[in-house]
């Protein structure tokens, strides 16, 4: 990350080593955002059958032998590496879609240390020769590898060797929507991680604005539809690199960007419509962090459109959607208003992260979406995500204590037949015609 951050004003969730866990027993709430995010960067990939099912079987599960297990795990990656200039595209693709399994479910960084010039050539390749589904493919196992080795002089020789590719191929409008969709994540991915000069970090973020602001001036409607995921993956990474953007640089890009993310409001598309409305609310906390009576002139139009994407019960458009879209909006109008975020919980092994703020929320989200359901063992093990969301180091505990700490299969039934039954008479003295006319 760019180390002129340190000397800025810090931000609520905004800058490592801020906020904290604290011991908790709530579960895991994971937000729409989430979900949408995972959706927007979600690859798809036909296999060869020379990287079948036997790595999966290698990557998932507790092992009896974990030293063999970790062997065999990485003889497995070391034919992934070697497929990765195989003359057919088909294996070249297989091999990329293993890596990228491997780097989201395991910490692999030794390993990677060792073969990061050797990842960073036939990654380049992949970039430079493949097309559309290679290409995505290369791009998210940079966002991984970046994610795996961390901040330092390896990630950040990997990110600036790459970081023209990823422009190169983000910029083309002949490229793959898919393509260019994972070039965006991984470019903003990669500069939160590796990027150490402030310079890395503002050529990063106009480009990012070059390709979304096309379509705040198209209205977010003209814009043809397989584009609309490009444009949500483009605004996130763009949201994502505000959260360490120095502070002198945030009342510019409020003044700026705020416009037009107002135009972003009225997309046709449900999912463009919630990141410009988290991204409108995590510019607001950024900005007050600095000007804490902040006032922006055209506040009104910026409250009746939120109130009325908050209300919002057009029938044309989806169920689902529709309460998703009222449930993001009528947390981003509460902040706007002079609110606090809602907390969620995301609990993982016997820890619990609290995210308590728009930046936390969108830094987690980033790395939710790349590393899919590896996030609670990265969060677990990973000193660059604990060193982001402040848990500390890295937690050793014994077979004795883990054991100790785990609920029986007993009383976790006592424990969801309690919270069933305080379900069920809640809701029925909702629905009872009684409550009516008390």
């Amino acid at each position: 990350m760019p180390r002129a951050r340190k000397g800025s004003a810090p931000r609520k969730g905004g800058q490592r080593r801020r906020g904290g866990a604290r011991s908790s027993a709530q579960a895991d709430s994971g937000s729409s955002e989430d979900e949408a995010a995972s959706e927007a960067r979600s690859t798809t990939s036909d296999c060869p059958s020379l990287l079948s099912t036997a790595a999966e079987d290698s990557l998932g599960g507790d092992a009896v032998d974990e030293q063999g297990q970790q062997e065999d795990l990485e003889e497995k990656l070391k034919e992934y590496v070697d497929c990765l200039t195989d003359k057919s595209a088909k294996t070249r693709q297989g091999a990329l879609e293993n890596l990228r399994l491997a780097l989201a479910s395991r910490l692999l960084p030794d390993f990677l240390l060792e073969r990061s010039l050797t990842l960073a050539d036939a990654l380049e390749k992949c970039l430079k020769k493949g097309k559309g589904e290679e290409q995505a493919l290369a791009a998210a196992v940079l966002g991984l590898l970046c994610v795996q080795l961390g901040p330092g002089p390896k990630s950040e020789e990997l990110f600036h060797s790459l970081q023209p590719l990823l422009v190169s191929v983000l910029s083309d409008g002949t490229a793959s929507p898919a393509a260019r969709l994972h070039c965006a994540s991984a470019l903003g991915l990669g500069c939160y991680v590796a990027a150490a000069d402030v310079q890395d970090l503002v050529s990063c973020l106009t480009c990012l604005e070059g390709v979304f602001s096309r379509s705040c001036g198209a209205g977010g409607s003209t814009a043809p539809a397989p584009l609309h995921g490009l444009f949500c993956a483009t605004l996130q990474a763009w949201a994502l690199l505000l959260t360490i953007c120095p502070s002198t640089h945030i009342s510019h890009i409020l003044d700026r960007q705020l416009p037009r993310l107002l135009q972003l409001l009225s997309s046709e598309t449900v999912n463009l419509r919630i990141v410009a409305g988290e991204t409108i609310a995590l510019l607001f906390e950024l900005a007050r962090d600095l000007e804490e009576d902040l006032i922006y002139e055209d506040m009104d139009a910026l409250h009746s459109a939120l109130r009325t994407l908050a209300t919002d019960s057009n029938k044309h458009r989806a169920k689902a959607d529709r309460r998703r879209q009222r449930s993001t909006f009528r947390a981003v109008l509460h902040f706007v208003e002079g609110g606090e975020c809602e907390e969620e919980t995301v609990r993982f092994g016997l820890e619990v992260l609290y995210v308590d703020s728009w930046a936390r929320r969108r830094i987690y989200a980033a790395f939710k979406a790349v590393l899919g359901s590896g996030m609670h063992h990265h969060l677990q093990n990973n000193e660059l995500l604990r060193d982001i969301f402040g848990l500390g180091p890295v937690l050793v505990l014994d077979a004795t204590a883990l054991k100790a700490c785990k609920i029986s299969r007993f009383e976790k039934h006592l424990c969801n037949a309690a919270a069933f039954k305080a379900r069920t008479k809640a809701r029925s003295r909702v629905r009872d015609k009684r409550a009516d006319i008390l």
